[in-house]
Order: structure tokens, then C-alpha cells, then sequence
């Protein structure tokens, strides 16, 4: 692999991965752009504990412009892109309408029982392959490897960054799910705080140490909710699934964060996954909108509890229904799913390539 760092035309960091040795990536970005915005504020909620990123420079940010002018792609003589290069196999670069960033201005203190502090912290996007009509699904083995690359090479280099807690990797899919670029990509959160999702696990996984790797082995000698495995990796729909179709892809190792794998399971996670997501498309002859979100450790806190999952799930229920988050779930944060897990899960394998 062949690690390239350039600069686009504001500052914002912009990194090439590629199979090759010899790809040039000398073009540099010739466009006139704004000022970078300032980072987000983070607004304390006393009643949940949580913490909220108030970020309105997102607001103006690129909205499912046409195919011609997408900013994923690469640039050409006559069209510039946040790409400069007219190729490319694997890009990583930061956000231009960053919720979290080192970019800090001024906060006012706003009253009541709310403590405001900046939003520090990075936000980037990663670019799959450089062809718009694709999809993750299609990538060859070779093509994940290296997007594995990239992520273990941002999980280890954002967890450096002082005031990271948490690195979070994630793909948006689908106009379903409220994608504003259509173009294969990803996006990895540098967080300034562990998340309430992963205070819970962590809060489990403190009950039971052992916790993660026992909800592995247990699916595994079930075997009616696994969906695909191989020598290295399981994947398959948790008992108690949120979502109508929800796969958990777990390595048999347990490790802290991507940057732990080995090059041998980075090498049989692509060929598993890619079948899990072609079934998806498979279950209705559409593609499917889907969240894929990488449960990583903490930087810094409880990583011995960590467990490296990755979780997929879609909001599609059944042809031309979806699941929406009305008000048991978005309210009291209370599931209720319409497709029972062991049918979800039968009905994926069906369609797993054999």
C-alpha cells in the first residue's frame, strides 16, 4: 500500500491509499474556497448526561447534487472536485462540514444547567473507489482490504489526537436513511466523549467481562441466527434485534479496535461481508438503505472491555415498507420490531452467495 498526504485549497488534510507504487498523486486543488467553519459547541444535557454537538455550519453543507457535479468524484480538466487527482483508489480527507474539528472560535455559556465546552475532535470522509455508480457491495476483496487499511490507519492516528475519546467508523447508505451524497463513501467521528451507546456496552461488559466473546460463542452453538461465518469471522442477527434486518459481524478474536487486526483477518472479513450485503440487496431486488457502524474501544478508557464488532442493520421492513422511528422508539428509545430475528435470519442466508 502506498500512503499519500496532500493538502486541499483550505487546509483540510487529504490522504491517498493506493495498491500502486507508482500512482502520482501530485495534482494539487485549484479552486477558490471559504474559510474553514469553526468547530461545533457541545451542550451538556443534565437529564440524559449526554452531550450535544451544536454545529449549524452544516446547514449549507452539499445536499444530492447531480451525478456531474459530485464532490466525491474525481476532478477533471473542466470539473474540480475535492478530489484534485483523476483517479484514485482509496481517499480519506477531513470534512468540509465538519461536527467535530480543531478549529475552535468562541463559546458563550447559554444558562440554565447546560455546560458548554468546543467540539474537539475531527470528522473525515473516506471515498471506497473513485466509480459513482458503485457500491461497497461490488468491491473486490483486493478494494476492502485496502479501505481496511485506511481505517485501521485512521483509527491509530485519530486516537492520537488530544481530547479523542472515542473513534466511531460508519457508512451511510440509501436515500432512505438520509444520505446527502450519493457517491460510495464512508465517515469516521473523532469524538470528544465516549458514547452513550458505548457507555452501555462498556456498562455491561463491566457486569461480565467476558461478555462480547460470550454472546459470540453462544450465537455460534445456536446457529439459527448466523448468517454467514468463515474461519475467522461470524456474522449474524442478535436475538434481540432493533431493526428489521440487523447483521453483527464479529471477528473470533477479540480485539480492541481495527488497527489490531491482522492482515489475515482484514483478508477474510472482505469476501463475508461483501456476501452479507449482496443478500440484503437480495431480499426484495433492491438496494437496500442500510447503517454500517464499527463498534470500536475507547482511546483511552476501559479498551480491556472493548470488543470489535461491526453492526449492519436496514430500515427496510418489506417491499416498499420501512421501519420509521415514531414515538415508542424516538421518544422512550423503546424497539419494537416487526420481523422476528430467526425469520430475519433465514431469509439472509437464503441469499448468501454459497
Amino acid at each position: 500500500m502506498k500512503r499519500t498526504i496532500t493538502h486541499l485549497a483550505d487546509g483540510r488534510e487529504l490522504i491517498y491509499f493506493d495498491q500502486r507504487d507508482d500512482a502520482d498523486r501530485s495534482a494539487i486543488d485549484r479552486r477558490t474556497l471559504d474559510p474553514r467553519p469553526v468547530a461545533s459547541e457541545l451542550r451538556y444535557d443534565p437529564l440524559t448526561e449526554e452531550w450535544i454537538a451544536i454545529a449549524g455550519h452544516r446547514q449549507t453543507r452539499t445536499f444530492l447534487p447531480p451525478a456531474d457535479e459530485c464532490p466525491l468524484c474525481p476532478s477533471t480538466d473542466t470539473r474540480l472536485s475535492e478530489i484534485p487527482a483523476h483517479d484514485y483508489d482509496v481517499v480519506v480527507f477531513e470534512n468540509r462540514f465538519p461536527s467535530f474539528s480543531g478549529n475552535f472560535g468562541t463559546y458563550e455559556e447559554v444558562g440554565g444547567l447546560s455546560e458548554v465546552r468546543p467540539g474537539v475532535g475531527r470528522c473525515e470522509v473516506v471515498c471506497f473507489t473513485s466509480d459513482h455508480d458503485s457500491s461497497f457491495s461490488r468491491l473486490s476483496d483486493a478494494q476492502v482490504e485496502l479501505v481496511m487499511e485506511a481505517w485501521a490507519d485512521r483509527t491509530a492516528e485519530l486516537s492520537g489526537i488530544e481530547g479523542v475519546e472515542q473513534v466511531f467508523i460508519f457508512e451511510n447508505r440509501g436515500a432512505e436513511i438520509g444520505i446527502t451524497l450519493p457517491h460510495p463513501h464512508g465517515q469516521i467521528y473523532a469524538y470528544p466523549y465516549i458514547t452513550p451507546r458505548t457507555r452501555l456496552h462498556l456498562a455491561a461488559a463491566e457486569k461480565r467481562p467476558t461478555l462480547f466473546a460470550d454472546v459470540l460463542a453462544a450465537e455460534r452453538a445456536a446457529g439459527t441466527r448466523v448468517v454467514a461465518s468463515n474461519d475467522l469471522w461470524t456474522a449474524f442477527v442478535p436475538a434481540a434485534a432493533r431493526w428489521p434486518f440487523e447483521v453483527h459481524v464479529y471477528p473470533h478474536r477479540q480485539v480492541p479496535d481495527l488497527a489490531a487486526l491482522s492482515e489475515a483477518e482484514r483478508a477474510a472479513f472482505a469476501p463475508l461481508y461483501t456476501s452479507v450485503l449482496r443478500a440484503l440487496d437480495g431480499l426484495f431486488g433492491v438496494a437496500m438503505p442500510y447503517i454500517a457502524a464499527w463498534h470500536q474501544a475507547p482511546v483511552r478508557q476501559r479498551r480491556e472491555l472493548g470488543y470489535l464488532h461491526l453492526e449492519l442493520f436496514s430500515i427496510r421492513r418489506a417491499p416498499g415498507k420501512l421501519k420509521y422511528l415514531a414515538g415508542s422508539e424516538s421518544a422512550m428509545g423503546a424497539f419494537v420490531n416487526d420481523v422476528l430475528p430467526e425469520e430475519a435470519a433465514r431469509m439472509l442466508r437464503s441469499q448468501v452467495d454459497h
